[in-house]
């Protein structure tokens, strides 16, 4: 069998480098006792000649990131399974022995909803598994039993229907318990055939650079784990229950940073099936709020059944589809909405008779301009942000007379760093502050923090201040779309733009690095009709993060920052590979002109939105174009959640199917199979793209109403 796997990957592209890799972990896998357990899924994918996805699983050891290990389930060390879960564990488990000498190291356990059903259709299911069925409950009791072998305490939560613990009410738990760290075994937002591991500090916060670095060596040392039984572990004594009473500590901590006693709103709430019940919603009716919960998404479901494409992610407009669509004859105003872990929030506005979706700038935004407003500070209240959030959020709060820190680097974790500081040293970045007056922290993926004694991004917190916000308006016969429009007429508009493109596998990843580094050794002069006038290095050590601190500060710091210039006008793109997602990311920002009296916001906003969605096109196009991909300008409207792969694909059989609708060709069985490999909801992954072929070749009426009929009308 091995001579057939290493015969099969000779003919796939990428490095022998990574092949030999690959060939040794298998190796090791079908011969080794402690993984007999996996050895007839990998004879399986041999069997069903699955040899992509096996280089894929067995090419490296899946890394342990700054913050933890974080993947799609399965068998291999580059997947997530619960031998990459229990060596990851024991690896921290050494690193806390070292960082608190003489004591024994307490950790919080936290988990939520996902089980693994292997949606992707990777494994034969009539053959033994140790993954399918595998849930984040199962991996949390795993990595409490592997703590327990090495004499190290650890909370959980009871079993139960609702056993669960948000991401933000981990952060609290750790403190409020005085535990030395902490451990959330989630994906988050990711597809449902994916985990993780993620590990906090006792702050409630994940570790930064260098210190990551250790706990990253620690787990990379680790090659074997012996495991003891459930039983055997509860009888050391090592693992205690996490008391109801941490979690009512929470909310009421929560519901404290309650600012306006305005309550006119009505709020529809989804959890997206995931634990941001028991946070956002808990959160708002203990301060008051009337909130209807949408039924069918209420349930905890790690399948995620009811959310378009399967993607649990409110920063995706879809996944508010249901919401809406319920909020509108329950009486609500407001939908907000979480992902599985419950620390991103999302919102949709009614507003105009129909529901407008707010992004995560949009989002960071009302809630910095609420706690401004309406906070109470002993001196200038304190901003922060990511260098990727939007530019609005900081020209704001300066405007106000805040202090404002908005050049770190892409991480909450970097958030939760300045609250450190400011505790230890009432300094941060060059900025003399207190925890007193932070007034809020924020990115642009939806992540908020109001309250300093938390260490990572809450819903609860982010959902309150956006309640409070619409009652606000509601009162003056406004809605926070009416308040954004307020605040861009006055400060100036800014337009942001989100741009990933997804790579799979070792050749994706591949590809990313290659980007990386091509723009990086030769940066554009151009992207489409803009100038670059700076390049700004995140990586060089005369910049404004100076040496590098570690390894892991090295990955984080592998950010490519371009300002660009048209005229008058001024935009930036910033690059970065995702640290938790096979992707590289784009951010794009264009700055508007101040309005001249009597101007028209609406134009104006209009002509700043499609300079940004240019320039996203463009530079997409720049940098798919250094490692010699090219997409059909059509293609770009394929979501975001396909793989480039998949969007090159389309866009390469988009005109066959239209010349077999053309030639009166059976198709149907044909575009089924294209579309398959793209996930659930295809049809609607790439409705868009379909939409702007049509608006820019000629195509007879009755092909363009059978295109329509098998795609539907998409905006």
């Amino acid at each position: 069998m091995l001579v057939e796997i290493e015969e099969a990957w000779r003919g796939i592209n990428g490095a022998d480098e990574v092949r030999a890799a690959a060939l040794n972990h298998v190796t090791t896998w079908l011969s080794d006792p402690e993984f007999a357990a996996y050895v007839p899924q990998i004879e399986g994918m041999v069997a069903r000649r699955r040899f992509d996805a096996l280089l894929d699983a067995f090419y490296q050891v899946i890394p342990f990131g700054t913050g933890g290990r974080r993947g799609p389930v399965g068998v291999g060390p580059n997947r997530i399974n619960p031998w990459t879960l229990a060596t990851s564990v024991l690896g921290h488990a050494s690193y806390l022995r070292d960082r608190f000498p003489g004591v024994t190291p307490t950790v919080v356990i936290a988990y939520d909803v996902r089980k693994f059903q292997d949606r992707r259709g990777i494994y034969d299911p009539s053959l033994p598994s140790p993954v399918l069925g595998l849930t984040s409950r199962d991996l949390a009791e795993l990595a409490a039993q592997v703590y327990a072998a090495v004499g190290i305490d650890t909370y959980l939560q009871p079993r139960g229907d609702r056993a669960y613990i948000a991401t933000p009410e981990l952060s609290f738990a750790i403190r409020h318990l005085g535990a030395h760290a902490g451990l959330n075994v989630s994906a988050s937002h990711n597809h449902p055939d994916d985990n993780g591991g993620k590990f906090y500090n006792h702050l409630g916060g994940q570790e930064v650079p260098p210190d990551d670095e250790e706990m990253v060596r620690r787990v990379a040392e680790v090659d074997a784990v012996q495991v003891p039984s459930w039983e055997e572990a509860v009888a050391t004594g090592h693992i205690r229950w996490i008391e109801r009473s941490v979690h009512h500590a929470y909310v009421a901590h929560v519901a404290g940073r309650s600012l306006t006693t305005a309550r006119a709103t009505r709020v529809a709430f989804t959890a997206l099936h995931g634990t941001g019940a028991g946070t956002v919603a808990e959160v708002l009716r203990a301060t008051g709020f009337s909130v209807a919960m949408v039924p069918e998404q209420n349930e905890p479901d790690g399948d995620f059944p009811t959310v378009p494409f399967r993607a649990p992610n409110p920063e995706v407009p879809q996944a508010l589809d249901r919401a809406t669509a319920f909020a509108g004859p329950a009486g609500c105003d407001l939908v907000l909405a979480t992902d599985p872990d419950a620390d991103r929030i999302g919102a949709s506005v009614l507003h105009a008779g129909g529901w407008r979706f707010l992004s995560g700038n949009e989002i960071a935004t009302l809630v910095a301009d609420h706690v401004l407003t309406h906070g109470r500070f002993e001196g200038p209240p304190l901003v922060v942000q990511t260098e990727v959030t939007t530019g609005f959020v900081a020209r704001m709060a300066r405007a106000r007379g805040a202090a404002v820190i908005d050049h770190l680097l892409v991480g909450f974790k970097y958030i939760g760093d300045v609250l450190r500081r400011l505790d230890a040293s009432g300094e941060a970045y060059g900025t003399a502050s207190s925890t007193a007056d932070f007034a809020v922290g924020v990115e642009e993926s939806h992540g908020v923090l109001t309250s300093p004694y938390l260490r990572d991004k809450d819903a609860a917190g982010g959902g309150l201040a956006l309640a409070e916000a619409a009652s606000l308006a509601h009162e003056r016969g406004e809605t926070l779309v009416d308040r954004l429009h307020a605040l861009w007429a006055q400060y100036g508009y800014v337009a942001n733009q989100l741009v990933s493109t997804v790579m799979q596998g070792a050749a994706g990843k591949a590809r990313i690095n290659a980007i990386q580094a091509a723009l990086r050794a030769t940066p554009p002069e151009r992207v489409g009709s803009w100038t670059v006038r700076a390049t700004h290095d995140r990586q060089d050590v005369d910049g404004p993060f100076g040496p590098i601190l570690s390894e892991t500060d090295r990955a984080s710091r592998d950010v490519l920052v371009f300002d660009l210039e048209r005229g008058d006008e001024r935009a930036r793109v910033i690059l970065r590979p995702s640290g938790t997602e096979p992707k590289n990311k784009a951010y794009v920002e264009v700055h508007g002109r101040a309005l001249p009296p009597g101007g028209s916001l609406a134009d104006e906003v209009a002509r700043v939105d499609d300079a940004a969605r240019d320039l996203a096109e463009a530079f997409v196009d720049l940098a798919l174009g250094a490692v010699g991909l090219r997409l059909p300008p059509f293609a770009h409207g394929v979501s975001q959640l396909v793989s480039v792969e998949g969007k090159l694909a389309f866009g390469a059989a988009l005109p066959e199917l239209v010349r077999r609708i053309e030639a009166a060709e059976p198709y149907e069985a044909w575009l089924d199979a294209l579309l398959r490999p793209l996930g659930a909801d295809p049809r609607a992954l790439v409705a868009p793209a379909v939409a702007r072929y049509l608006a820019s070749h000629e195509v007879r009426p009755e092909v363009a109403s059978t295109l329509g009929a098998q795609f539907g009308r998409a905006p």
